[in-house]
């Protein structure tokens, strides 16, 4: 036997963790784990070129195929034709009944940056998912309230965790297997068959792709998966996001590259932003003011959002909007203001020729659909609008000097605390966050970090006076944990502590970490097991 289960096997796991699906993992692994390894040597490569002064330009080895005017990529799937609203979250089981409830299009069913990749998080979602395919996901919580499941549920689109990523409580050879592998192949494995005798099919989100290449290695995941399963080639679909400055090069290539797959484009706002630090923060011209002051409309990414639905839709592709993160509170004031920038942001996206949006919470559907159905009527999306007007160079993406705003001292304690609570529930098993009526993931706290790390690194001047420095920095730290373990004893004060040394490692040492995920989980995650009900 090549495989080994290091994680606990609680109730119900056998259903998942099945010999022949273990062995699918286990020809996934040996087929595609060279290749992944080599593609993240290439990012290392890639990020230590830009340390050194070089910029991301369109490839000129490519240039055919963006001048091709004839491929396309395949028409849309049945259950993705229209995708106005979707709603994201992890796959727990609260969360799956809601938002297959939700009166969104799309759910997806995020095991990437909503989730926290405890080994009762990862293998437990699965099982919600087949049991929600299976119509036996109803169940009722500690306090009576009973979930049950609707008819007519969104369809379900799984994003599994990036290719940086690894699963420890599987090992292969004796090495940990890939947590991209993990969380497609158990997902098609079991759930290909049942989302195809339902009317769909196996659908996926793409994280974190920097490259084509990348694009490249998926697309013969899904060729070399369908024939081992036996499902016809093309039953999969997936839409990638793009979320790293490299890959906003290499949208038309990336849409080339999966098209008998590929479901279309999503601009995902916070990764995107969480690059373009990580990539140039060492340049005095990238660095960014508050992340409240980073909006959709600044020009670098006015830019990539206009560049994403000229370049889906003369490909045929769906172009799909950023997060609205906003979650409603009890104030009437507060959920006011916030449902109009909401909507702004929503209708501003309809507008620039977008098919449909994310929003974080059930109570945003309707704005969404609104700003949507506003302009779309009874169409199901706006393909046929192909922006032929927009014009985007490498100096337009790249443009992040002429974003207005200012750094306080204020946005500097704003992202300490946003990055200790993050991880401080990371570590505990939670992916998805309320923080201030916003939901954060995982994406936001690296931009947290990554911010704090840039504003020291050029001890960039404060609005209050003065300027960002080590001292400051750890002195908001201090006052953020202490007020984080204010009434916390034994494991849970010491998971604050914990994540305040995450924190540390990852925004203020002298060299910036590509993920706080990777430290976080390969130290502090634990296999713990919490069943939910109905497990």
């Amino acid at each position: 036997m090549r495989y080994k289960i290091i994680g606990p096997m609680a109730d119900r796991y056998d259903e998942v963790l099945t010999a022949d699906a273990l062995d699918f993992l286990v020809a996934l692994d040996g087929r595609f784990t060279g290749r992944r390894v080599a593609l993240l040597d290439t990012r290392r490569a890639r990020r230590a070129r830009y340390a050194f002064g070089q910029m991301p330009d369109f490839l000129p080895d490519t240039a055919r195929i963006r001048q091709d005017p004839t491929w396309r990529v395949a028409p849309p799937a049945p259950g993705l034709t229209d995708r106005r609203v979707e709603i994201t979250g992890p796959p727990d089981r609260k969360m799956t009944v809601n938002a297959l409830n939700s009166g969104a299009q799309v759910w997806l069913a995020d095991f990437e940056d909503a989730t926290a990749p405890t080994w009762d998080n990862i293998i437990g979602g699965q099982l919600n998912l087949i049991d929600a395919l299976d119509r036996r996901i109803d169940f009722t919580d500690e306090r009576g309230k009973r979930y049950a499941l609707g008819d007519e549920p969104a369809t379900i689109v799984v994003r599994p965790r990036g290719w940086h990523l690894v699963e420890k409580w599987i090992v292969v050879d004796g090495r940990p297997i890939s947590a991209s592998l993990v969380d497609f192949g158990l997902y098609l494995f079991h759930c290909a068959r049942r989302q195809l005798d339902a009317g769909k099919g196996p659908y996926f989100y793409l994280p974190k792709l920097e490259d084509h290449r990348e694009a490249r290695l998926w697309n013969d995941v899904f060729v070399f998966a369908q024939e081992y399963l036996g499902l016809p080639l093309g039953t999969i679909r997936a839409t990638t996001l793009i979320e790293t400055i490299t890959a906003a090069f290499e949208m038309e290539e990336i849409l080339y590259e999966l098209r008998e797959h590929s479901a279309g484009l999503n601009a995902g706002r916070w990764d995107y932003i969480f690059s373009i630090i990580k990539n140039f923060g060492q340049w005095s011209e990238f660095v960014l003011p508050d992340r409240s002051d980073v909006t959709m409309t600044v020009p670098f990414m006015r830019a990539y959002t206009e560049l994403l639905v000229s370049t889906c839709h003369r490909r045929g592709a769906h172009a799909i909007g950023g997060m609205a993160a906003f979650i409603p509170s009890r104030s009437p004031d507060v959920n006011a203001a916030a449902v109009t920038r909401v909507r702004a942001d929503k209708e501003r996206e309809a507008g620039d020729g977008f098919d449909g949006s994310w929003v974080a919470h059930p109570g945003l559907v309707e704005v969404c659909r609104d700003a949507f159905t506003a302009v779309l009527g009874d169409r199901p999306n706006q393909l046929d609008r192909l922006r032929d007007d927009v014009e985007v160079t490498a100096t337009d993406l790249l443009a992040v000097d002429k974003t207005p705003g200012q750094v306080t001292v204020e946005g500097v304690r704003s992202n300490v605390e946003v990055a200790l609570r993050y991880i401080d529930a990371w570590l505990g098993g939670t992916g998805a966050v309320a923080l201030s009526n916003l939901m954060e993931d995982a994406a936001t706290a690296e931009i947290a970090r990554c911010q704090v790390w840039q504003w020291l690194h050029h001890r960039t001047p404060l609005a209050d006076g003065g300027v960002v420095t080590d001292e400051l920095v750890r002195s908001l730290l201090a006052d953020a944990l202490a007020a984080l373990t204010a009434g916390r004893e034994g494991p849970d004060r010491d998971r604050a502590v914990a994540a305040a040394g995450v924190v540390e490692r990852t925004a203020l040492e002298e060299d910036l970490p590509a993920f706080f995920t990777t430290d976080a989980y390969a130290h502090h995650l634990a296999p713990s097991v919490r069943c939910e009900p109905g497990h």
